[in-house]
């Protein structure tokens, strides 16, 4: 599908996001962190991703370990370390998945590679980009969304996706992920350890100098605050699929939230609005004349 944003270079096919992409823009919103629960247990509900998770995954033992090298990853791929080393990493994320598989609790045989599979998580990139806007920012218009939806695209073939498997266009992908969420996605054992994991603070990072009760009254108003956004921006069939009471007044409080982080976004300097390592990338670019 070609970009409808005429403004915005030709990239090939494959390209990896650089500093004019919108990908580096909606993707380095701080707002994003909102909704990144449920971007997190969108990807573990499908079957073969949660199947993956529960058999090869070593977050519980490490989990601040786990989060800074997820964290990582995604800076390299999408770009903002340089587009070579977005490359290099597409790639190893290819190879790693090649040996996770196995049977999971229900006896079904299960692959990484698995093509529903690995283009789900990817799928769940572009959704918590649109929603992040829609809910917490400015909704993308058709211009931007169809431009969004090509970066992703290219994006997806640097990460080894055929194109075959692809949505041609934003309304396929809405079409496609609503499938997904009403015949796919299920409650599995890795939905429900997330979902206990999510009522507890986070343990302290390493070498936290001050006594963990210290930690967790600083770690549970936030953790607390994502955990109701989370859920917020889940499907509401997902919300009922997984047991989360989700009532009219925590809608009601969740609108206001939501509210209140758009009309902050609106007087926020841009430098605030991006991630930190968003942040220095659009910076870097600016200094060497690529933004």
């Amino acid at each position: 599908m070609p970009h409808l944003d005429t403004a915005a270079p030709a990239r090939p096919a494959g390209a990896i996001p650089g500093p004019s992409s919108l990908t580096w823009r909606y993707a380095g919103d701080w707002r994003g962190v909102f909704s990144s629960r449920s971007t997190l247990l969108l990807q573990v509900a499908h079957p073969v991703v949660g199947a993956g998770v529960a058999d090869h995954s070593d977050f519980l033992n490490d989990r601040w370990g786990r989060l800074v090298r997820t964290m990582e990853s995604t800076f390299a791929f999408l770009g903002y370390r340089g587009e070579d080393r977005g490359r290099t990493e597409a790639a190893r994320l290819r190879e790693i998945h090649k040996g996770i598989k196995g049977v999971d609790a229900e006896g079904r045989r299960y692959h990484a590679l698995n093509p529903e599979a690995y283009l789900w998580v990817h799928a769940t990139l572009y959704h918590g980009m649109v929603e992040t806007q829609r809910v917490f920012g400015r909704a993308l218009g058709p211009v931007k969304e169809a431009a969004l939806f090509g970066e992703w695209r290219d994006l997806a073939l640097a990460l080894g996706i055929t194109e075959r498997h692809l949505p041609d266009s934003p309304a396929a992908f809405r079409a496609y992920f609503d499938g997904m969420v009403e015949d796919r996605l299920e409650r599995n054992e890795t939905v429900d350890l997330l979902i206990r994991l999510d009522r507890e603070p986070l343990p302290p990072p390493p070498n936290w100098p001050l006594p963990r009760a210290a930690w967790t009254g600083l770690a549970l108003p936030p953790g607390r605050l994502l955990r109701k956004t989370g859920i917020g921006t889940l499907p509401a069939v997902l919300r009922d699929r997984f047991g989360l009471p989700w009532t009219p007044g925590d809608q009601r409080r969740f609108a206001v939230f939501a509210r209140g982080v758009r009309l902050a976004g609106t007087v926020t300097p841009e430098p605030l609005r991006y991630s930190p390592v968003a942040a220095r990338a659009m910076r870097r670019a600016r200094r060497s004349g690529g933004g």
